[in-house]
């Protein structure tokens, strides 16, 4: 299994992160790899709590199904992954500090492990993507004020 984080300051506050990171019916429109989503659960405050997915990712189409944890929400959300076609696990998570100059320092863990072994190097430049893609959207995505 691997684990990788990235961390990014992005211009909002962590309130406003968690509300772009909580619409994830939105992820296909800014989300680079996700093409569709669908919310099977919602919890007792309307959030998504599971998720149907279905994303690009190492040159084909994925389908996975995450559970969220909105208990430490506004400093953070998780998931656990509770399906997946090429994985066995897709757990992370996105923690929002707040910074003295306004801005949020957000940091995305993740945690994955494939069904299919795969070369390491595919396997770290698949992350690497990941990880900054999932930062970098999010940040172009709270910053544009959508």
């Amino acid at each position: 299994m691997e684990h990788t984080a990235e961390t990014m300051v992005v211009a909002g506050t962590p309130q406003r992160c968690l509300e772009v990171v909580a619409d994830v019916e939105a992820y296909p429109r800014w989300v680079a790899d996700v093409k569709q989503v669908e919310v099977l659960e919602r919890d007792g405050a309307g959030r998504p709590a599971v998720v149907h997915f279905r994303a690009g990712a190492f040159g084909r189409s994925t389908s996975y199904v995450l559970a969220y944890d909105w208990s430490l929400a506004p400093e953070e959300v998780s998931w656990i992954q509770k399906d997946g076609d090429l994985t066995n696990r897709l757990d992370g998570r996105y923690r929002f500090a707040p910074r003295s100059d306004g801005t949020t320092e957000v940091r995305y863990e993740l945690s994955v492990e494939l069904r299919v072994p795969i070369p390491g190097f595919v396997k770290r430049r698949a992350e690497g993507h990941i990880l900054h893609a999932a930062v970098r959207d999010l940040k172009a995505r709270v910053e544009s004020g959508s």
